[in-house]
């Protein structure tokens, strides 16, 4: 059973007519299934149950199984604290919030019949524009091996390719510099996509070597980095600051209304983030030699772990900025043919946990099993340059369901694409 099937029972009040209850036993009254959350966080806000004597007002997560809820790391992220009710087919273990209180779950009750559930589901699919973009959805829930191994660690290739190509492309506006590139890069990704641009044409606006010239003061990094940001600075210490950097090297602020403000939490947003990353190049001279050189996992999230900054996000810095950095250099330094290269990269991406985000959470729906980030990073690359452009015949899968069966053979799948 598919994850957004049951989105679409809790949403919709299938469940109506049917008597819940907490796993310890309380009674439930579903008052208000809550708001759809589609960005990052619990799936359902302000929803409001009433569970035994006591009514509550927060937030709902919704998934298949339980132990899901450790799957995705949620035991160690502060926005799930607030989760009122984890609502879920199978209650197959307990959960906890960061401060290590029991979740209260309950194993929704609704009409199970085959045929009936089948028809929801392709209610459900038609509701989630998503989902409608997988041309090949149905028959993936029918057998999801379709998408095979071997396929995914080609689009795992593929999309290290193609962020080596973005990381050359970039060293030629750099002159050949890889800390400046990387430097770039880094504070994209520290955009964490909301305030990716934004990020990175700050970075752009400010040169890495006035940047480098007050490494050890960060009170000045911060001032500069602010300043270039155009936001408002409250700190007039910090503007005095600031206006004597920008004039020593004659810096130019960046518009401040580039920056996306709304439905942001505050610990995402672009003046903490700036502090941030002021802080991590405050504190790590040479910070590209030191990713190029280090090999292990722990010491890589090590050098990255900020104070507000979760291990999730540490995560997708690693998966989209030091992991491509580390492939395109060995690619381009080491005399290793690219095979050897992506090999090494793909073991590493295999270490780090996988993305959870819209795209990833519609395979889960669909059967996929998402380990690690080599496996999220395959099927966004599949789902991105594919499933979005209706290229089924250049994609194994869609070769396989909609084109090897009208030749009466797939040719042991020699497709080009795959050579």
């Amino acid at each position: 059973m598919p994850e957004i099937l049951l989105h679409y029972i809790w949403e919709h009040c299938l469940w109506a007519g049917y008597l819940q209850f907490t796993t310890d036993g309380q009674p439930i009254e579903i008052i208000s299934v809550g708001d759809h959350n589609r960005d990052a966080g619990p799936d359902y806000s302000h929803a409001r149950v009433r569970i035994g004597d006591k009514e509550w007002v927060g937030n709902i997560e919704i998934h298949i199984h339980a132990s899901e809820w450790y799957q995705h790391k949620h035991h160690i992220d502060h926005a799930y604290d607030n989760v009122i009710l984890h609502v879920v087919r199978d209650a197959d273990r307990e959960v906890f919030n960061t401060r290590g209180e029991a979740i209260l779950q309950c194993e929704l009750q609704y009409p199970s019949g085959k045929d009936y559930l089948a028809g929801l589901l392709t209610n459900a699919m038609r509701m989630d524009s998503a989902e409608s973009r997988i041309g090949c959805a149905r028959q993936l829930l029918d057998d999801p091996l379709l998408l095979t191994d071997g396929w995914r660690r080609l689009l795992l290739r593929k999309r290290l390719d193609c962020k080596r190509a973005s990381i050359e492309r970039l060293l030629q506006i750099t002159h050949g510099s890889w800390e400046h590139a990387f430097y770039i890069s880094l504070a994209r990704n520290f955009g964490f996509h909301t305030n990716s641009v934004p990020f990175e044409e700050l970075a752009i606006a400010t040169p890495l070597s006035a940047l480098r010239k007050h490494r050890d003061n960060l009170f000045q990094l911060t001032a500069i980095l602010l300043g270039q940001s155009g936001l408002p600075i409250q700190d007039e210490a910090m503007v005095r600051e600031y206006q004597f950097l920008r004039t020593k090297f004659g810096l130019t602020p960046i518009d401040g209304s580039t920056w996306k403000l709304g439905r942001i939490r505050p610990q995402n947003s672009p003046e903490r983030r700036i502090r941030q990353f002021a802080t991590l190049l405050h504190r790590s001279e040479f910070l590209f030699s030191k990713v190029i050189d280090m090999q292990q996992i722990d010491a890589l999230v090590s050098l990255f772990t900020l104070e507000g900054v979760s291990r999730a996000s540490v995560d997708i810095l690693l998966i989209n900025t030091v992991v491509p950095y580390k492939y395109a250099y060995a690619c381009a330094h080491d005399n290793q043919d690219t095979r050897s290269s992506s090999r090494q990269a793909m073991e590493m991406m295999e270490q780090i946990a996988a993305e959870d985000n819209t795209i990833i959470r519609q395979w889960r729906m669909l059967g996929q099993q998402v380990r690690n980030a080599a496996e999220s990073q395959a099927l966004l690359h599949l789902y991105q340059n594919y499933c979005q452009h209706h290229e089924c015949v250049n994609c194994e899968v869609g070769y396989r369901i909609f084109f090897a069966p009208q030749t009466g053979s797939d040719r042991q799948l020699e497709f080009p694409f795959m050579r």
